[in-house]
């Protein structure tokens, strides 16, 4: 059951010095997650409170089946806006269908996230590549900002891509609000100095540096109060300053989502991609903090853990949710040791929506606005951009290619572009393996490249060292380059095939290894292999290519050679 239930076992070494510390971290990021949570419900296109609901039984849920002890989960900036594409799709945003797609969302990527987890393929993330993250995820970022500017410049306006609200927000400039201007452009000024001055402002006052850092993280605080307390004061609501209103309070209801088999399907694309990269982020960031501390995690049990927080999340009211990186290192900072600060925080959560909310009315969405843009500008990495075009041109493709649909036609088929092309780079990279000629280094056992090293080849025998695995994809293209080489030596008697980088031959592999034997035989070449893997040697045992075989199987390279050189020398001789 621990396997399944990671509480049953640290929850049986749980001490009240653990407790304390796990209560501290608590506080610390439930002040932190307020104005986030309501923040990234604006940005979902859903009520505030939503927000606030998918920060309580969800992290109740990771905290029972989650094996980090320091992620902190709840809505982030990516997933909320998938959330607002996927359910604009269905429904029409301030509408009650709009809220339940948002809901069913949540409850498919649970569903979707626990069965990956009990059949244990996480490994499916991987198709996700790095360079395609990291663009999708500036591209993202980019997207957010922009759409967060309607709020700061008080106008309406939407759009899931960058040209529809680039277009909305052009053609509304001429009904700027500017006191919203104001408020907004404040904010955004002091949220960033809050996040790259003030820490050096309170080291420099006498703070320790890790109090100083968590202070400066709770800089949206601050800003929120600030901008209730003169929007209320000077009464602005009155004057087009657009504000939160009445936020409902009490917790969440619960209830399963709505049982339409067509909103069903219509939703299961876009929530499988949400379960994904919100398992790819939380799983990224749950082993960098684990890494820190020498803990380790569980990748099959954190999709269990993500998918019963966002089960939890759909039959609470929430909407999708991962782990976010800056609430868990502020987690981590202050000093959680175990998964019980997650749900200490979901408490500390239902009290601010059971007593707090009253005072949030005045709350402007400029400043919300404002929260987002700064806690996305982390998110856009264009340096990568640049790192991926010297180091790799088909990374630099796929990442380019996944910023481009990204931002031009929307964030699904942006991610979904760059997980297509990244596989078919791939297939073509793989398809035409890079192979090389290779002859004895002088003086040494050691074999080496001939267009690389200065070495010593024979006449008599030829290898090819064969850096990839086999299988269809390249199958044909080792007979053909085997077959052309033959072709360029009449007088070769040995060809030694070196596979100390072949981890793996398929059935179409095999059958090109077959039909080279058997060419090689009618052109009276001995087909030899030397440095083969064991798993690979233990599957061609388990077939009759090795009886069939014109040469023999060398444990390496130097005893082919050898062995082959004398062989030669004989034939030499001989004639």
């Amino acid at each position: 059951m621990p396997k399944y239930l990671p509480i049953l076992e640290w929850g049986r070494s749980y001490r009240a010095d653990a407790f304390a510390n796990d209560l501290v971290a608590a506080i610390i990021v439930t002040i932190m997650l307020i104005p986030q949570s309501l923040a990234y419900a604006l940005l979902a296109g859903l009520p505030p409170q939503i927000g606030l609901y998918a920060s309580m039984l969800p992290l109740v849920a990771y905290a029972l089946f989650g094996t980090s002890r320091t992620l902190a989960v709840g809505p982030v900036a990516v997933l909320s806006l998938m959330t607002a594409a996927a359910a604009g799709k269905v429904a029409a945003q301030g509408t009650p269908e709009y809220v339940a797609a948002a809901l069913l969302l949540a409850f498919l990527s649970g569903a979707i996230l626990v069965l990956l987890g009990l059949f244990r393929l996480g490994f499916l993330a991987n198709f996700l590549s790095h360079p395609v993250i990291s663009g999708f995820i500036t591209a993202s970022g980019l997207i957010i900002a922009a759409s967060q500017l309607k709020h700061l410049l008080g106008v309406g306006g939407g759009g899931y891509n960058l040209i529809e609200i680039a277009r909305s927000l052009y053609s509304q400039l001429g009904d700027v609000n500017v006191s919203t201007l104001i408020i907004g452009v404040t904010s955004l000024a002091f949220l960033f100095w809050v996040r790259k001055g003030l820490k050096p402002l309170l080291e420099r006052l006498g703070f320790e540096s890790r109090w100083a850092g968590m202070v400066a993280r709770t800089g949206p605080v601050a800003v929120v109060i600030a901008g209730i307390a003169v929007v209320s004061g000077f009464q602005l609501d009155q004057h087009g300053v657009r504000i939160v209103g009445t936020i409902p309070v009490g917790l969440p209801e619960f209830a399963l989502p709505p049982m339409d088999f067509d909103l069903w399907q219509a939703l299961l694309g876009s929530a499988v991609l949400l379960s994904v990269l919100g398992f790819v982020e939380s799983v990224s960031v749950a082993q960098t903090l684990a890494a820190k501390r020498r803990q380790r995690i569980d990748p099959d049990q954190e999709l269990i853990g993500l998918g019963a927080a966002n089960l939890a999340a759909g039959v609470s009211s929430g909407y999708p949710v991962t782990g976010g990186f800056a609430r868990s290192a502020v987690n981590f900072d202050a000093g959680a040791e175990t998964p019980a600060a997650g749900a200490l925080t979901a408490i500390g959560i239902g009290l601010a929506a059971l007593f707090l909310t009253p005072y949030l009315y005045f709350l402007p969405q400029a400043v919300l606005a404002a929260t987002i843009i700064v806690a996305v500008s982390t998110l856009m990495d264009f340096s990568a951009i640049r790192r991926a075009w010297v180091y790799s041109k088909h990374d630099f493709a796929a990442m380019s290619a996944t910023i481009l649909a990204t931002l031009l036609v929307g964030v699904e088929l942006g991610v979904t572009t760059g997980v297509v092309l990244s596989i078919l780079l791939h297939l073509y990279n793989t398809s035409r393996p890079h192979f090389a000629i290779v002859g004895q280094v002088p003086g040494t056992q050691h074999f080496r490249n001939i267009e690389r090293h200065d070495v010593v080849t024979s006449d008599c025998a030829l290898t090819i060292r064969v850096d990839e695995s086999l299988y269809f994809a390249n199958a044909w293209f080792l007979e053909d380059t085997v077959y052309g080489l033959i072709a360029q030596r009449p007088g070769l008697q040995h060809l030694v095939l070196m596979c100390p980088a072949v981890n793996h031959i398929d059935t179409s592999g095999l059958e090109s290894l077959e039909a080279i034997n058997q060419r090689l035989r009618d052109a009276g070449v001995t087909l030899h292999l030397s440095e083969v893997k064991g798993p690979v040697m233990d599957r061609l045992k388990r077939t009759h290519f090795l009886k069939h075989l014109t040469g023999q199987v060398f444990l390496h390279q130097y005893e082919a050679m050898q062995a082959l050189d004398s062989h030669c020398a004989e034939q030499a001789v001989d004639s």
